[in-house]
């Protein structure tokens, strides 16, 4: 469908919004980690006989959702960067709460919280759950009855909470120092087998297999800057050589590998003893070096750029601001008693493009509603004692980290009845009252949220596709004339071969954020498909002369 010249309106598909896919492979850290650092707090808080503060140890205890797949050393210094922020934006919502009760000074403090927490979670790459944590504490936190002479009380009980959280998340580092990095390769490993085995299918199989190809390179890219966090020594230099042989292996296309990375990766995961790759050390510092460089210049974020007007992000924290105050406004108008759900509803609908924002809007619509009828089936249990309330809490958070990694719409039915039931801490509430509350605030913060990604279109997306061509044909004719004859050493082979595999990954993923937005010009959908073909077989012609040129270097030394 086109609208102006030159501009394409595209539909909102259906398909895959409720698709449910296969459980996280870490799920269950998460969950343990966050069940832990909530149940301490508020086992204490009960006996004592203070419930009613529950949430602010529960602002700092969800930092320990964060950081899981980071080595430890990395970790705690972004759990420590995750705690400030929480309690920062903590902060800001309970003195707005002691300064005012405006109902609309209140929303645009949050909806402006909303839009921060959004543009640095996707700047930092926080990674899940990102912003919607932080969006929902603040949210809560500013809509909270508050004198100023308890904020500095209740910020030190989120302080608490943001500490027991970080010592919980570095606990595991006491047995297993290395784990974060291997489960990083051995997902690169088994992405990479994915790929190999979706190849050896043949063109019936192109599809997916460019999808499995595109997939395990992101993977290997991701497990590089892992490792580069790792400080150098024996257990980092055997993970390098498992990763220089899996992205030998796809540049190659090797079939025969798919089955021995995918035994390499099971090795990993049960802390089995490192597997030999087979690779010299020659050859293992000249396939491994340049890529820890590669990823050590285009790993660092770039968070002050990010608010810079010229940013992809910009528009989306504007989307995020404008979405978040109409819900919450909307809901304020028609009287909702809880307009806070509704500006955490626009908030959590906003994603990286129009498509995916309108596959979460409804993904959330479904999971709320399924969510009130498991909360109303829950109410008599969590009715029977304080201590059946925070019992179910507990169960929900664990249960809602399973399912949220299949879909999110499947783990929304168990976040729903457990934001209902925080409400309960301070006492009980009506039923009937809460839970059409939340079904208004449902429906307004969908739909604020869709509407605010309709008005504020991002159509810089298209300019980051021409920018991620030009870097492909870049690099790509930098490989060209390596491959001439009398061309440099493996060093110079290798480090292009790293860029456009880089290059590759950021196209692919530019053009898929792009594809989605509603409103834009059209895509140039041969000059990407072609880039990526001649991409892929460029790749394949380095991977020879790389271990070729590192045997005859080291003889020759």
């Amino acid at each position: 469908m086109r609208g102006r010249p030159g501009m394409l309106v595209r539909r909102l598909p259906l398909k895959g919004a409720f698709r449910l896919g296969r459980f996280g492979d870490i799920w269950h850290k998460h969950a343990l980690s966050a069940v832990v650092a909530l149940a301490v707090p508020d086992l204490i808080l009960l006996a004592l006989g203070r419930l009613d503060l529950a949430v602010y140890p529960s602002a700092g205890a969800m930092c320990a959702l964060y950081a899981h797949g980071l080595p430890y050393a990395a970790r705690a210094r972004t759990l420590s960067w995750v705690a400030l922020g929480m309690i920062a934006s903590v902060g800001v919502a309970l003195t707005a709460a002691g300064l005012t009760r405006s109902t609309i000074a209140l929303i645009l403090v949050t909806a402006v919280l909303a839009a921060l927490h959004k543009v640095m979670c996707d700047a930092a790459r926080i990674g899940p759950p990102g912003n919607v944590i932080f969006t929902f504490m603040a949210a809560t936190c500013a809509f909270m009855p508050q004198r100023l002479s308890e904020v500095p009380f209740h910020l030190v009980l989120a302080m608490a909470g943001a500490v027991l959280a970080w010592l919980v998340c570095m606990a595991p580092a006491l047995v297993r120092p290395d784990g974060p990095q291997r489960i990083a390769v051995a997902r690169a490993l088994e992405a990479a087998g994915r790929a190999l085995a979706a190849a050896a299918r043949g063109p019936a199989a192109d599809a997916a297999a460019s999808r499995a190809r595109h997939d395990a390179a992101a993977a290997v890219n991701a497990a590089w800057h892992t490792l580069l966090l790792v400080p150098a020594g024996p257990g980092r230099s055997a993970l390098e050589r498992l990763l220089a042989h899996a992205e030998e292996s796809l540049a190659t296309g090797s079939a025969g590998e798919a089955g021995r990375l995918a035994g390499w990766a099971g090795d990993l995961r049960r802390n089995r003893p490192l597997p030999e790759t087979g690779l010299t050390e020659a050859e293992a510092a000249e396939l491994t070096g340049i890529a820890v460089e590669r990823a050590a210049r285009s790993g660092r974020p770039r968070l002050l750029r990010a608010f810079h007007p010229a940013s992809p992000l910009f528009p989306i924290g504007i989307r995020v601001a404008v979405g978040s105050a109409l819900a919450g406004l909307i809901s304020m108008a028609a009287g909702v008693g809880h307009p806070y759900w509704a500006i955490v509803t626009a908030a959590a609908v906003f994603q990286a493009n129009a498509v995916l924002s309108w596959h979460r809007a409804l993904q959330r619509a479904l999971g709320n509603f399924a969510g009130l009828l498991l909360f109303t089936a829950l109410l008599p249990v969590s009715r029977t004692g304080q201590l059946a309330l925070v019992l179910l809490v507990l169960v929900l958070q664990f249960v809602t980290e399973a399912l949220i990694t299949r879909n999110y719409w499947f783990g929304t039915v168990c976040v729903t009845p457990m934001a209902l039931l925080l409400t309960e801490f301070p006492g009980y509430r009506p039923a009937g009252q809460l839970i059409t509350d939340r079904w208004l605030d449902t429906c307004v913060g969908v739909a604020a949220g869709l509407l605010g990604c309709l008005l504020v279109t991002n159509r810089r997306t298209a300019g980051r596709v021409d920018a991620a061509l030009h870097r492909v044909a870049a690099t790509q004719a930098a490989a060209e004339r390596l491959l001439a004859p009398g061309s440099p050493g493996p060093g110079d082979v290798s480090r292009v071969r790293g860029l456009l595999t880089a290059a590759l990954v950021e196209l692919r993923e530019a053009a898929e954020v792009a594809a989605g937005e509603w409103w834009q010009r059209a895509l140039p959908e041969e000059r990407i498909a072609g880039a990526e073909q001649r991409g892929h077989r460029t790749l394949a012609r380095l991977a020879g002369p790389v271990r070729d040129r590192v045997c005859c270097g080291s003889t020759d030394g």
